[in-house]
């Protein structure tokens, strides 16, 4: 028995629609993978290799918890997404099979420090702390696959405080969910536990303290958070 020095932190993890709990070992994130987004944050959206960031597992905010406004920033922006679960590993995974290793998927925000962001690209400086800090992955419940149809199609929207800020369809994601996971196993090896923010569409923006963001992705779930 391994003999720890201080005990292991609690492991994060994400509930599940109908039961139980899915742990979660890494968060990836894709950037810029709806045209309309890739274009309000100046990218081209020519369908040019995908690239990925990534949070830490504890970042996730579930059940509907608050959302602490983070520091160092004057510009928390919110950005809503279809989140993917991994339920079996892999390395370069042929995008034929890419679909048959996610075990469900859930609605996520991926909340940013823009200011910082920004401030990062300029001075061409990595932009972890602008993406991977407490609290900045709200996610729904996970809704097992076997449960929803192929993620190809159906209505992602986020409003803030009722007035919609976001709406599109997940049929204009840039790079599917199946090539999305394609091109990351060809990075590092997935592993059940694993989850992908797979982009965003247009309408990124600002909120405060007391805002009420609430998300959701057609057919899998809402994400509900206030900004405290």
């Amino acid at each position: 028995m391994t003999e720890f020095v201080f005990a292991p932190p609690a492991q994060a993890s994400v509930p599940v629609a109908g039961g139980g709990r899915f742990p979660v070992r890494r968060i990836f994130c894709v950037g810029r993978n709806y045209v309309e987004h890739a274009l309000e944050m100046g990218g081209n959206p020519e369908r040019e290799p995908p690239f990925f960031f990534t949070k830490p597992a504890d970042a996730v905010v579930t059940g509907g918890a608050d959302m602490p406004y983070p520091t160092q920033t004057s510009s928390l922006h919110h950005e809503m997404e279809l989140v993917v679960a991994i339920g079996t590993g892999g390395r370069d995974i042929p995008v034929e099979q890419a679909l048959a290793h996610v075990w469900g998927y859930a609605a996520g925000i991926d909340m940013t420090r823009r200011d910082m962001q920004n401030d990062a690209k300029a001075t061409r400086r990595p932009w972890d702390m602008s993406k991977g800090f407490d609290h900045s992955a709200p996610i729904s419940d996970i809704v097992p696959a076997a449960a929803l149809p192929d993620p190809t199609k159906g209505r992602i929207m986020l409003s803030v405080n009722g007035a919609v800020r976001q709406d599109s369809d997940l049929s204009k994601l840039i790079w599917s969910v199946a090539e999305t996971i394609t091109a990351l196993s060809g990075l590092v090896e997935l592993a059940p536990g694993d989850l992908i923010y797979t982009g965003t569409p247009a309408g990124v923006g600002a909120v405060v303290r007391g805002d009420v963001m609430e998300g959701t992705v057609e057919g899998v779930g809402t994400v509900r958070v206030t900004v405290v």
